[in-house]
């Protein structure tokens, strides 16, 4: 049964009724406990690609390093990414050389797509998710807050 303290109900009701801890207290001792993750406000920034057109192919120069940002395999990107443009494309020491003349702004929207179906969580937006399988349908894991939200089949 919740009384009614002399500070109104829910935790400052409850923290002036017992007595022991103040509110400021209780809450600090709660911030301590939650992972630095939850706590830090820290934003998620997605590095652009890099890319450039050389004659008849692009060149997306930093396409290692902004997989390892996102945390997704350079195989899975790579597949989404050639269907999406539907050319050839090859992986070469951190690069991904592309068939064809694809400008910044039209990598930059097919990446973002990419970003927001299989990187960010569905429910709260984060970034800290993972693709894992369950009972053979891949999912995505968000460790932040547990969702799980199945993906589309490249």
């Amino acid at each position: 049964m919740i009384r009614k303290g002399p500070e109104g109900f829910g935790l400052k009701g409850l923290a002036a009724q017992n007595g022991n801890m103040e509110y400021e207290k209780m809450l600090s001792r709660l911030y301590m406990s939650l992972p630095e993750k939850t706590v830090s406000k820290e934003r998620f920034e997605i590095p652009p690609l890099e890319s450039n057109v050389q004659g008849k192919k692009t060149i997306i120069r930093n396409f290692s390093q902004v997989l390892r940002t996102i945390k997704r395999e350079e195989k899975h990107f790579y597949k989404y990414f050639t269907k999406e443009t539907a050319t050839a494309a090859t992986m070469d020491e951190g690069k991904l050389i592309l068939t064809g003349k694809f400008y910044p702004d039209a990598i930059g929207r097919i990446f973002n797509a990419y970003v927001k179906e299989y990187v960010l969580c569905h429910e709260c937006s984060k970034p800290d998710t993972e693709i894992i399988e369950r009972s053979g349908v891949k999912v995505l894991k968000c460790t932040a807050c547990g969702a799980l939200s199945p993906i589309k089949k490249i």
